[in-house]
């Protein structure tokens, strides 16, 4: 674009004229902003800027995006700008330029929030959160009501696949870690036990961590971060493809047709698992055993079952259905309120994961306070 289409002229020492004429195409380029700056510091006493446009042909966006800038450096200098003599059209384009929102994230980086906001934000955070989760749970409970009842609309064929990808096909990573983990807990008992002659008592140790502990809280977290974080992705990109919303409308219940069958099956899956895990990091242990301190599988076999009771078993399975519960609900929870975007269904996909752990731990860490406390 050619320079003479702006030509400034003073008025006086405190007013500057921007007379603008001739026909503005974008396809010329961008009219540069900087004669215009020039002009304001040469003049240190300017206080006024006003326009002319009564020499101006045809204009498209080009003037526009050169006016805003003219705009801005003027109230960067704390200049007075009357643009009322420019087109009409010129005039509400400009306005509706400069009345966009400063973005959220803009604005928290100007004003460092004070730390008891920051925390009463958080706590509030928190709570909303707690509160959408247990309303999230009582619908669940609602959901499987309506189950009992025969009312519950869902497709039976999907609990079917649901309960193949929980439970079938997690064996492998639920049989590698099993067996890793009982062999660990055999090693570290090993290296303690030998030096007092109580070599033995290495399968009373791996019987009972897997049996009360390690069996369902592995299992747990295997399937928060496997199952719990599929729930979440699958519902989250149901909801950016509105095919949540598309039930509503046909008045299908998303908990019954979506949370319901997905619950089921993990909490069905879930001590089914962790009795695999516990006969898998008994082997561990058991491989542990023989090879390092001579020990036969008879005699291991025999002494986890004379000192582990059937209890610490029934207790782990006990952990196990609050476990699927959990792990569940942490996934649906976070695929059925995440947002409509991509980044969105990758952020619930973590969250999920975490809920999932972090309720798992919690849980664990209360039914083993509770049991210490009533002697089971």
């Amino acid at each position: 674009m050619a320079e003479d289409v702006v030509t400034f002229h003073r008025q006086s020492k405190s007013i500057l004229r921007v007379l603008i004429k001739g026909d503005w195409n974008i396809s010329f380029g961008l009219q540069n902003p900087e004669r215009f700056l020039a002009h304001i510091k040469s003049n240190p006493e300017t206080s006024h800027v006003e326009f002319d446009a009564s020499l101006l042909g045809a204009w498209d966006s080009s003037l526009i995006s050169y006016v805003v800038s003219l705009n801005a450096l003027s109230k960067e200098h704390h200049l007075k700008i009357d643009i009322t003599q420019l087109p009409e059209g010129i005039v509400r384009l400009v306005a509706l330029a400069e009345a966009v929102p400063e973005r959220e994230g803009a604005a928290k980086n100007k004003v460092k929030p004070v730390f008891v906001d920051d925390l009463g934000s958080r706590l509030i955070n928190v709570y909303a959160q707690l509160s959408a989760f247990i309303t999230f749970f009582g619908e669940t409970l609602l959901s499987i009501a309506r189950l009992v009842k025969g009312t519950a609309v869902f497709r039976r064929q999907d609990l079917f696949i649901f309960l193949q990808d929980n439970g079938p096909s997690s064996l492998g990573i639920v049989t590698l870690i099993s067996v890793l983990m009982g062999m660990i807990l055999a090693f570290v008992g090993a290296v303690q036990l030998q030096q007092f002659g109580a070599s033995i008592y290495v399968a009373s140790l791996v019987g009972l961590a897997m049996a009360r502990e390690m069996a369902a809280m592995m299992t747990a977290i295997i399937m928060a971060g496997r199952t719990g974080a599929a729930y979440a992705a699958q519902l989250g990109s149901m909801q950016v493809n509105e095919e949540v919303d598309a039930l509503k409308t046909m008045g299908v219940s998303p908990f019954d047709f979506l949370v319901l069958p997905r619950t089921l099956a993990l909490v069905c899956m879930m001590p089914l698992l962790t009795v695999y895990a516990n006969v898998m990091g008994i082997l561990g242990g058991a491989l542990v055993a023989m090879i390092m301190l001579d020990l036969s599988w008879s005699m291991y076999i025999e002494q986890m079952m004379a000192t582990v009771p059937l209890k610490h078993f029934l207790i782990g399975l006990f952990k196990s259905i609050i476990f699927g519960v959990l792990v569940a609900l942490s996934g649906c929870y976070m695929g059925m309120n995440s947002g409509r975007s991509a980044s969105a269904v990758g952020q619930a996909t973590t969250n999920a994961v975490v809920l999932g752990i972090v309720l798992i731990i919690v849980f664990d860490s209360l039914v083993t306070i509770v049991t210490t406390v009533l002697g089971v």
